[in-house]
């Protein structure tokens, strides 16, 4: 449950790192790839210090920011976003509600 749990908060990372900037979302669309935890570090890193503080983040993140801060510094390091459980991706439907 845990891993569920920071595998959909990565997954809202990427969600949020979407909405920064539309032409980067246009650009990663084409090549079929998500983007990179350092792409999104850059995107989201508004002090550019290469870190997440809480303040820099938002939603789920935001909300399980703790559970990713492994050395409870009260910073994302990319190491922590990048051992952070990946969601798993696959061509399931998607959560409609019909």
């Amino acid at each position: 449950m845990k891993n569920l749990k920071l595998g959909l908060l990565i997954t809202a990372l990427v969600s949020v790192s979407s909405c920064v900037s539309a032409q980067d979302e246009n650009q990663h669309r084409k090549g079929g790839k998500p983007p990179s935890v350092e792409e999104m570090l850059a995107q989201m890193d508004m002090n550019e210090d290469s870190q997440l503080s809480e303040s820099e983040v938002k939603g789920p993140l935001k909300n399980d920011f703790s559970k990713i801060d492994s050395n409870g510094d009260g910073l994302l390091s990319i190491e922590e976003l990048t051992n952070a459980p990946k969601p798993k991706r696959g061509k399931g439907p998607r959560n409609r509600q019909d």
